[in-house]
């Protein structure tokens, strides 16, 4: 009995040991790289093609719900590898030269200021690396793509409504007002689109009310609602709370299909 508990024991530091090199000293790739769903590798469905429309629905959710997925796993290992240098530094552990530099690059990437306080740094980034609900997610695309039958969708993996402003980036609109200058934005794949599109909730100003619906949501542990995020996304659209309103009898109306 003696020597089975010394050898559980054993497992079990190895085990922690596996856990920590796996969390907290992850490959460039593991952090920095855009992950891709099997939709990403195909090309996009003829939604317009599909006449029944609850047959519609159902093909384009199919084919987005893998890489919105995708997409949250890869923002959920984020999570813990910054959870993980938390705990580090809770610890009083020195932090290696290989995850600063991971660190300073999610600051980076998700619009965090550098602070002497890494407590502070840690708790804003927790705030923005988090996951966005699938069915916010699909819905909100098809209400942007109007179910994948837009230009932008079809020839840009645009299903988001995303804006850019450099000459050239996208597609130029048809009915911008002039002197306007931006274009709407085109992604040479899925992955590409829908990484930026979460990251664009998770770290713009204009969606921090809905990063703040979710923190709650976390601080209470509760489930992250989509229909409790929408509240704070009266900012994607000119249409404001009318837009919010919306989205949430999308999400009733589909939920069976999603």
């Amino acid at each position: 009995m003696h020597k089975l508990k010394i050898i559980s024991i054993a497992i079990t530091v190895l085990l922690l040991v596996v856990f920590s090199v796996y969390f907290l000293q992850p490959q460039k790739s593991e952090i920095q790289e855009i992950p891709q769903s099997v939709s990403a590798k195909q090309a996009i469905p003829d939604f317009a093609e599909i006449k029944q429309t609850t047959e519609k629905k159902k093909a384009f959710f199919s084919y987005l719900r893998p890489e919105v997925e995708t997409q949250n796993a890869h923002i959920l290992l984020q999570r813990e590898f910054v959870h993980g240098l938390r705990a580090k530094h809770i610890a009083e552990e020195q932090i290696t030269e290989n995850q600063m530099e991971e660190l300073l690059w999610l600051m980076k990437e998700y619009r965090v200021e550098e602070n002497d306080d890494l407590e502070l740094v840690f708790d804003k980034l927790l705030t923005r690396i988090d996951i966005v609900p699938v069915e916010l997610v699909l819905v909100q695309t098809a209400n942007e793509s109007a179910w994948g039958t837009s230009r932008f969708a079809r020839k840009g993996y645009n299903f988001f409504g995303l804006w850019c402003f450099r000459k050239g980036c996208g597609f130029v609109p048809k009915r911008r007002n002039d002197g306007a200058a931006h274009e709407v934005a085109k992604f040479d794949d899925l992955s590409t689109g829908m990484y930026t599109y979460l990251r664009n909730l998770n770290r713009h100003d204009a969606y921090k009310e809905m990063r703040a619906i979710r923190k709650q949501l976390r601080d209470q542990m509760k489930p992250i609602s989509a229909t409790a995020l929408t509240e704070g996304l009266t900012k994607y659209s000119e249409r404001g709370d009318d837009y919010v309103v919306e989205l949430k009898h999308m999400i009733r109306t589909n939920q069976d299909l999603m």
